[in-house]
C-alpha cells in the first residue's frame, strides 16, 4: 500500500522576509519550496500539500478596507476561499511544470477545503488572532464602529482580532482520499481551511474566523491516514532556549520530551508553539512520524539529513 505524506508549507515558502510579496516573488518562492515534495514523490509517497495564507489574506483585508465605499466587503471565510484558490493555482502550476521537468507522471488537483469548527468554541467569545494591518490609537474608535474587535499588539500598534477556533473535521477529507487513490498530488486545506459549522437545520454555514494552518494540516494528516507529517518553514531545526546563550538545536525529540518543552514554554504561542502542538497531536493520535525543518532544505528534511523529528517514546 502506498504511503501518504502531508507537507505543510509555511514561513518563507511563499513570501520571504523583506519582500513586498509580488506575484513574481511568490511564484519564485513557490518553485523553490517544492524540492521536498519531489523527493517524497521519488520515494513513492502519495502527497498532500497544505499551505499558509497569512500575508495574502492580509492583502485582501486591506483591499476590502480601501475599497469599502466602492464595492461590498468580503467576510474572512470568502477571503480564505479566494486565497486557497490563488495560492493553490501558484503551487499547482509550479508543481505541474516541475513534474514535467523531472519526468514524474502525476496530475495535481486543488481542493477548496472547508473545516468544521464548534460555533461555541471559546475563542469566538474571546478573539485573539491578529489579522490585517496595524493602526494608531486614534484610529481605533472608527474601527470599533465597524463592529471589529481591536486589541493592542504589544510594541507594534493596534490590530483587528478574530476568533481562531479548533479544527474538528475536514469536510472534504473523503474527496482528498479518493484523489490520492487515483494517483493525484492534492493541494488542500490552505490557510487552515474555511471555518464552517452546522446550523440548526444541519446546513453548513461560514464563520468569520481563521483556523491555525498547522493544526488543520495535522488533523487532515490524521484523518486521511498519513504515514508522515512535514512542516516546512523558516527554521532549520527546533531549538530550546531560543536566542539565548545556551540555545540548543534538536535533531530529534521523543513525544514526552516535546510535551515537556511545550509545557515549559520553550515554544512561543505566536511562532513555534502551534507547530509543535500540531506535531505532538499527530504523533500522539497516530503513532507515526512528524518532522519540521527549513523549506529551503526540504529534500534534506525528507531524507533525514536536516530538520527535527518527533516520534513516539
Amino acid at each position: 500500500m502506498t504511503k501518504i505524506a502531508v507537507v505543510a508549507l509555511g514561513g518563507n515558502a511563499l513570501i520571504q522576509d523583506g519582500q513586498k510579496g509580488t506575484i513574481t516573488e511568490q511564484f519564485a518562492n513557490t518553485r523553490m519550496s517544492l524540492d521536498g515534495v519531489i523527493e517524497l514523490l521519488r520515494q513513492d509517497f502519495s502527497v498532500v500539500i497544505t499551505h499558509g495564507n497569512g500575508p495574502q489574506a492580509g492583502f485582501e483585508l486591506l483591499k476590502n478596507e480601501m475599497c469599502e465605499n466602492e464595492v461590498p466587503t468580503l467576510p474572512l471565510g470568502v477571503i480564505d476561499a479566494e486565497t486557497q484558490g490563488s495560492i493553490g493555482y501558484m503551487i499547482s502550476q509550479s508543481l505541474t511544470n516541475r513534474l514535467k521537468k523531472e519526468k514524474i507522471e502525476k496530475n495535481v488537483a486543488v481542493i477548496i477545503t472547508q473545516v468544521l469548527v464548534d460555533p461555541d468554541d471559546l475563542s469566538i467569545k474571546n478573539p485573539s488572532k491578529f489579522v490585517g494591518k496595524f493602526y494608531k490609537e486614534d484610529e481605533v474608535p472608527a474601527l470599533l464602529k465597524k463592529g471589529w474587535i481591536v486589541k493592542h499588539d504589544i510594541g507594534r500598534g493596534y490590530r483587528r482580532v478574530v476568533p481562531s477556533p479548533e479544527p474538528k473535521d475536514i469536510v472534504e477529507k473523503d474527496v482528498i482520499k479518493d484523489l490520492l487513490e487515483k494517483g493525484y498530488v492534492v493541494i488542500a486545506s490552505g490557510g487552515g481551511g474555511i471555518p464552517v459549522y452546522y446550523d440548526s437545520k444541519g446546513n453548513l454555514e461560514g464563520l468569520d474566523a481563521v483556523i491555525d494552518k498547522d493544526k488543520a494540516s495535522a488533523l487532515l494528516a490524521e484523518q486521511i491516514g498519513a504515514d508522515e507529517f512535514y512542516i516546512l518553514t523558516a527554521v532549520k531545526r527546533v531549538c530550546i532556549n531560543f536566542r539565548k546563550a545556551n540555545e540548543k538545536e534538536l535533531s530529534e525529540l521523543t513525544l514526552s520530551e516535546a510535551r515537556k518543552y511545550f509545557i515549559e514554554g520553550q515554544f512561543p504561542p505566536g511562532s513555534m508553539g502551534p507547530k509543535i502542538e500540531s506535531m505532538i497531536r499527530f504523533v500522539e493520535n497516530t503513532g507515526k512520524r512528524a518532522l519540521i525543518g527549513s523549506v529551503e532544505l526540504g529534500k534534506d528534511v525528507v531524507r533525514g539529513f536536516s530538520g527535527t523529528l518527533i516520534k513516539r517514546g
